[in-house]
C-alpha cells in the first residue's frame, strides 16, 4: 500500500535562516520503494499517483555525491575548525572559489550540515540544543558593511529596525553568536563583494572584523574570487595570509583515470535513480555524451540527470535514454560550451565551412 501525500504542504525557509537551515540539517530523504509490476499494477489511481509523487519528490533532491571538492572541503574545514577551537586571534578560514556550477555551495553546505551532526552527535541531543553550531549567509549584491550584518541578523532573527545603526547590528549579531558557541560561519557568493569600489572594501573590513569577533572557524565561497580583486591590495594580502584556497573546476575528461572518476560519478547517480524501466548501466555507458553535455560542471550534470528522471516519470517512460536527456535544457554556460564543441568538430572536419 501507498500513503497518499497529506494535503498540508510542508512549511519552506530560506537556508540562510537558522529554521531554514535547521531543516536542511534534519532533513534525511527517503529513498522510495520500487514496487514490482505486479505490486504496482494494483495501486489503485490515488495510490499510484501517490508513488508517482513520492518519487517525483525524491528526484527533484536526488543523492548527494562526494565528489573530491566535497571531501576535500570536509576534510579542510573540519582539520581548520579543530586547529582554531583554542586560538584566540589569529584564527584561519577557507575560502572555496571556481566557475559556476562546480559544487561550492554544495560543498560548503555539507561541511556545515555534517559538522552540526557531529556536534550533536559529540555532545548529545539536551547539551546541543542550546547552541547553534553552524551559520549560513550569503552576501548581497553590492553588498555594504551594514547589509552584511543584516544578513547574519537575519539568519539568527534578530529584528532590525530603521534607525538601528551598523555598529549596534554588528555587537548585537556578535554577542549572540558568542553566546551560542557558533564554530563554523559559511559565507556565500563572496564575489559580491568587490575591492575596486569603497563600499566592498567596507564590506570585506567587516567581514574581518566579524572574523576576530566571533571565535568561528570562517569558510567563504564564490565564483572565481581572484579575477573579482578579493586579493589585491593590503586588505587583499591580509585575506590571503588568512585563508586556504580551494579551487574547484568541472571533471576533466582526458586521462583514462579522469573518464574513469566520471563514470563512477554517473554511476552513484544511476544507481539512485528510482524508475521502473530503467536499464542499469545504460546512463554510465553515456559518460562521454554526458561529459559533452555538461562540461563536467556537476550542476550541470545534476540538473541534466532529475530533469530527464522528472519526465520519464510524468510521461510514464521511467527510463533514461540518450533521447530523453536531448529533451531537457541546461543552463546557458553548459548549452553554450557544448554549442562551441560542435563548432569546433565541424571546423576540423571542414576547414572552409565557417567562410561558406
Amino acid at each position: 500500500m501507498v500513503t497518499p501525500p497529506a494535503e498540508e504542504e510542508p512549511e519552506h525557509s530560506p537556508l540562510t535562516t537558522k529554521d531554514g537551515w535547521g531543516r536542511f540539517v534534519d532533513d534525511t530523504p527517503t529513498c522510495p520503494r520500487l514496487l514490482p509490476a505486479r505490486e504496482r499494477k494494483r495501486l489503485t489511481e490515488q495510490e499510484r499517483q501517490a508513488d508517482d509523487e513520492a518519487r517525483l519528490d525524491y528526484h527533484a533532491r536526488l543523492v548527494v555525491v562526494a565528489t573530491p571538492t566535497v571531501r576535500r572541503v570536509f576534510t579542510t574545514g573540519r582539520r581548520l575548525v579543530l586547529l582554531n577551537r583554542h586560538q584566540i586571534s589569529g584564527r584561519r578560514g577557507l575560502i572555496v572559489t571556481g566557475q559556476a556550477g562546480t559544487g561550492k555551495t554544495t560543498a560548503i553546505t555539507q561541511l556545515g550540515r555534517n559538522h552540526e551532526l557531529l556536534v550533536r552527535q559529540r555532545l548529545g541531543a539536551t547539551a546541543a540544543a542550546g547552541r547553534l553550531p553552524v551559520v549560513y549567509v550569503t552576501v548581497p549584491p553590492r553588498a555594504t558593511p551594514k547589509m552584511l550584518a543584516i544578513e547574519f541578523a537575519r539568519f539568527l532573527g534578530i529584528p532590525v529596525f530603521r534607525g538601528d545603526t551598523q555598529t549596534a547590528i554588528t555587537n548585537a549579531v556578535c554577542d549572540l553568536l558568542i553566546k551560542l558557541r557558533a564554530e563554523l560561519v559559511l559565507v556565500d557568493e563572496i564575489h559580491n563583494i568587490s575591492l575596486a569600489t569603497r563600499a566592498g572594501a567596507e564590506a570585506s573590513d567587516q567581514l574581518k572584523y566579524l572574523s576576530e569577533r566571533i571565535p568561528a572557524t570562517f569558510v567563504l565561497a564564490g565564483i572565481n574570487v581572484g579575477a573579482s580583486g578579493l586579493f589585491s591590495g593590503v586588505r587583499g594580502q591580509q585575506i590571503a595570509g588568512r585563508y586556504t584556497l580551494i579551487d574547484t573546476e568541472p571533471f576533466p575528461y582526458g586521462t583514462t583515470p579522469q573518464r574513469q572518476q566520471w563514470r563512477q560519478l554517473i554511476a552513484t547517480m544511476e544507481d539512485s535513480l528510482r524508475l521502473h524501466r530503467h536499464k542499469p548501466g545504460s546512463l554510465t555507458r553515456l559518460d562521454a555524451y554526458l561529459h559533452e553535455r555538461t562540461d563536467g560542471a556537476i550542476g550541470s550534470l545534476s540538473q541534466l540527470i532529475r530533469g530527464a528522471a522528472t519526465e520519464a516519470i510524468l510521461d510514464g517512460s521511467e527510463s533514461l535514454t540518450r533521447k530523453a536527456l536531448d529533451g531537457i535544457t541546461l543552463d546557458q554556460n553548459a548549452e553554450t560550451a557544448r554549442e562551441q564543441r560542435r563548432r569546433n568538430r565541424r571546423r576540423r572536419q571542414d576547414p572552409g565551412a565557417d567562410a561558406a
